[in-house]
């Protein structure tokens, strides 16, 4: 049995990891070089979902991480953190709808619950939209998914760990990183830990961590721009993909607007990160002609998340079969999977074997290609 595990990361994955691990009576520490929730998972659409993901392994894990979102929300006194509001989707020309009908059939096929809408219907759910942006019909609906406020999950997760009796050492990162049967651990401050396991829930700093370890993560992490509005008195009840703009409600009246060509407006210069503001107000604008009560709404913030994407596009979960006391939780889709899939990770580094669910996303698929 082990009694001691490192978690390095205080993200929505290495809160899940130490709330599981210390459910379950292990002594914990958490290393986090910032502050918690203060890289990916502080900047993410949140989306929860299993909308168009392969291979099978990946849908049914998907799945199975919003199941437990709602497990946790019903368990947990005075959730206000996941939000299971549907998400409506459309596409602007035929290529685009075919990709989707594709996409729903695929789900259907799967059990997953999809249906198509018509234009009066959506307006029905989303009074405020306007009728204009939107087709006669195939609109797409999928009731079940939704998005989580990352910050206050892990807020709640760190705070079950640190009852049971976890230790959080936080604005101290790794630096060096000893791992066979056990782990020995070295921090910017001078700390040194030892351990008889480390998970590694770095985001887009796992491949460092990694070979800190000797192991080699191949990643192809990208940036993700979000805009922020002021508090706006328009309805959004659901995650909504429109062809020009994808938004969701953001909590206090804000909405938080994304599309992925304005991630690509995001430069790193000489270690700081700046976003063409040109391609902010094309993505605003957008919300704008989707929901015209936006035209009062200013940009509050825009943040540029660093999304942590292994090469496969696949998550690296659980434990290393060369270095048995060294485990991974990592993955894009952080906010669907990481309450399940870092519970089945601190299970596994607990000594519970996972084969059968963490089989298909070990670190050893990697060597084999």
């Amino acid at each position: 049995m082990v009694g001691h595990v490192v978690v390095i990361g205080a993200g929505v994955y290495g809160a899940a990891v130490a709330a599981g691990l210390a459910r379950r009576g292990a002594r914990v520490t958490v290393v986090e070089a910032g502050a918690p929730a203060g890289g990916t998972s502080g900047a993410t659409f949140s989306w929860t979902n299993s909308c168009g993901k392969q291979p099978r392994s990946y849908h049914d894990l998907s799945v199975a991480g919003m199941a437990a979102h709602q497990r946790l929300a019903a368990q947990a006194p005075h959730s206000d953190w996941y939000h299971e509001g549907g998400n409506l989707e459309w596409a602007a020309d035929e290529v685009g709808q075919e990709r989707l009908r594709t996409k729903v059939a695929n789900v259907l096929e799967y059990g997953y619950a999809a249906r198509w809408l018509t234009r009066a219907e959506v307006v029905a759910l989303e009074p405020d939209i306007n009728p204009v942006a939107l087709p006669e019909d195939e609109i797409a609906y999928f009731p079940r998914e939704g998005w989580v406020e990352p910050t206050r999950l892990i807020g709640h997760l760190l705070a079950t760990a640190l009852s049971r009796g976890a230790r959080l050492l936080r604005d101290d990162a790794v630096i060096d990183l000893d791992v066979d049967d056990s782990a020995k651990i070295r921090l910017t401050s001078g700390k040194r830990l030892t351990a008889d396991a480390v998970v590694n829930c770095a985001g887009p700093h796992a491949a460092r961590i990694a070979e800190l370890a000797g192991l080699a993560l191949p990643m192809r992490n990208t940036l993700g721009v979000l805009i922020y509005t002021s508090p706006v008195a328009v309805s959004v009840s659901r995650v909504v993909h429109a062809p020009h703009v994808h938004l969701r409600p953001d909590g206090g009246g804000r909405l938080l607007l994304h599309t992925e060509e304005v991630d690509s407006a995001a430069r790193v210069t000489r270690g700081k990160t700046k976003v063409d503001q040109t391609a902010v107000e094309a993505v605003v604008a957008a919300g704008r002609d989707l929901y015209p009560g936006l035209r009062d709404a200013t940009v509050e913030s825009v943040r540029v998340g660093e999304r942590p994407i292994p090469a496969d596009g696949l998550p690296v979960l659980g434990r290393v079969a060369e270095l048995p006391a060294f485990h991974f939780a990592v993955s894009h889709s952080g906010a669907t999977l990481s309450v399940h899939a870092g519970d089945l990770v601190a299970a596994e580094a607990l000594g519970e074997g996972q084969d059968d669910v963490l089989g298909p996303f070990r670190y050893e698929r990697f060597a084999r290609t």
